[in-house]
């Protein structure tokens, strides 16, 4: 039974490049001289280092736990030392450093402990989600967020769709292509292990036209596995970007995600193939993500292929491994054409995230010609996937007017490159956008430091206030406790006064009385001897 696709607005078709880098089997890179391993290779908190200088690591070993609940583990690629802990230059547009691990290889790849599920249908969900949040698994074709938070929608939302995403539709880029073709039975039992975890409805793996071999290694898989009553593989039309997110759910299941939401708002959920196998790994095998397939193309370079790396290997030596052409080489882009960047220097770790390495000429991407006024065409707003205005947001991010960019839902940008691949004046639409974006975090942040710093004013105020008020009543009950103290001494003291006062009449009466007695005494004899006398 066929499946209905539906299609989006925009888009573009540019040449797809591909088939240079897939005349080749995968082939393992050698081990580096040096692993650069930073702790941020995933969107959330950096990990967190567990190792110390000097210390000798065994491959597969945790070096970094997860910094939060949004993170993910970091595991030692092979056996060595770690010979430095600090800052280093990562793969980011910024070409910022970052706290990075650094692993002198011992080249014996000597495997620590591994710890497999054996049977993970009788797992509980919440072991299986820790178990790749141990496994440091994060999703391997966008911005690396972490699988098992992914994973774990909350309670109240059912899970309809699994998407497999295999589109890959960006020019020169084709390792989930070449993991396809030459591992597909790994794809379809990570496939198997997500629907035990998420038991959706449908699970449907889109996979672009352009790529038939990898359709039928799937395919095959399917039917060697039994899986294909539960898992369909759907073919759609090439197209530019329908390997977004967003876009590819709309194009299998007519739902759009809204503004500001994710896929599970509507009961989706999306993983790349490479993520796929990297879940069997962690699963099935007790494999940590410590390599992933990198695509090395471009005419710039002698051999063009694709690579299984280890992470932390720097760019610079899978070049030379490569054959890099040094009077050839005209641009260096880590990604693809579209949404990759230029790299400035080379001594660059590859980490979860890297797909491609591209070393183009000056025939293949020559420079951009020179900005020219906006001659109001409209054909970015056509191209535009998203359905933005392009042109506006280009005024806005160019004048700094940021909150009327808001307006115009430029978070919403994917940064696709669509509209600046169709402009006629050459404007690099994205890289304002970018500018834009950065420029409002930074306000965000500001922002967020001056509420934070408000509300400490305010609750240093308040603890005042309290401390006061409690020094105060502290004072009232010391002031009311001496005054009770007080009126008792002075009732003890009235009462004693009148007890020594009658006391003292007492005393006086007895005085009085036994004069008296004295008095009687001494008269009674004298009356006798008068009485004698007469």
């Amino acid at each position: 039974m066929s499946h209905k696709i539906w299609d989006f607005k925009g888009g573009i078709h540019p040449p797809q490049n591909k088939s240079q880098s897939t005349q080749d089997p995968i082939a393992q890179a050698p081990i580096p001289s040096r692993l650069v391993i930073p702790l941020q290779q995933h969107i959330g908190q950096p990990a967190v280092t567990l190792v110390t200088l000097g210390e000798r690591v065994l491959k597969g070993q945790k070096i970094a736990d997860p910094g939060g609940y949004v993170s993910a583990a970091i595991h030692a690629p092979t056996s060595g030392t770690v010979v430095a802990i600090g800052e280093h230059p990562i793969p980011h547009a910024s070409g910022l450093s970052d706290l990075c691990i650094e692993i002198e290889p011992d080249h014996l790849d000597e495997w620590g402990d591994r710890n497999p599920v054996a049977d993970y249908s009788q797992v509980e969900t919440g072991n299986l989600l820790a178990q790749l949040r141990e496994s440091g698994i994060t999703g391997m074709g966008g911005a690396g967020f972490p699988t098992s938070v992914k994973l774990k929608p909350r309670e109240e939302i059912e899970i309809t769709h699994l998407i497999i995403n295999a589109v890959e539709c960006e020019s020169y880029i084709s390792c989930d292509d070449m993991l396809m073709r030459e591992r597909p039975e790994q794809v379809i039992r990570g496939i198997r292990i997500l629907n035990h975890i998420l038991k959706p409805t449908q699970t449907l793996v889109a996979i672009e036209d352009n790529k038939p071999e990898a359709a039928a290694a799937l395919q095959s898989a399917l039917e060697t596995l039994g899986e294909s009553n539960r898992i369909k593989i759907i073919s759609i039309p090439t197209k530019y970007p329908s390997g977004s997110e967003k876009q590819l759910i709309t194009i299998l299941t007519g739902l759009e995600v809204p503004n500001g939401g994710i896929p599970a708002d509507v009961g989706v959920v999306c993983q790349n193939v490479a993520t796929a196998v990297s879940i069997y790994k962690a699963i099935e095998l007790g494999e940590p993500l410590i390599s992933r397939i990198t695509t090395l193309t471009g005419d710039a370079l002698q051999q063009r292929c694709n690579l299984e790396v280890m992470l932390g290997t720097p760019i610079n030596e899978l070049l030379q491994h490569t054959g890099l052409q040094e009077e050839k080489l005209h641009r260096l882009i880590l990604g693809g054409p579209m949404m990759g960047f230029t790299l400035k220097q080379r001594n660059l770790p590859v980490v979860k995230t890297v797909n491609c390495i591209l070393a183009v000429t000056a025939q293949e991407i020559p420079d951009p010609a020179p900005e020219k006024p906006c001659i109001r065409c409209g054909f970015c707003a056509q191209a535009c996937p998203i359905s933005l205005l392009p042109q506006q947001l280009h005024w806005y991010a160019k004048s700094q007017e940021f909150d009327k960019a808001l307006q115009y839902n430029l978070l919403d940008c994917i940064e696709c490159g669509c509209c600046a691949y169709v402009c006629p004046s050459d404007i690099p639409l994205v890289q304002y956008y970018r500018f834009a974006k950065g420029q409002i975090r930074v306000q965000e942040h500001g922002r967020t430091q001056s509420e934070h710093a408000k509300r400490r004013f305010q609750a240093r105020n308040q603890r005042k206030e309290n401390e006061a008020a409690a020094s105060a009543l502290a004072r009232e009950v010391r002031a009311k406790a001496a005054a009770e103290k007080r009126a008792a001494k002075e009732s003890a003291a009235t009462d004693n006064k009148v007890d020594d006062k009658a006391a003292v009449i007492q005393a006086a009466l007895k005085r009085v009385n036994a004069k008296k007695k004295q008095q009687v005494v001494q008269q009674a004899p004298t009356n006798n001897r008068d009485s004698i006398g007469d």
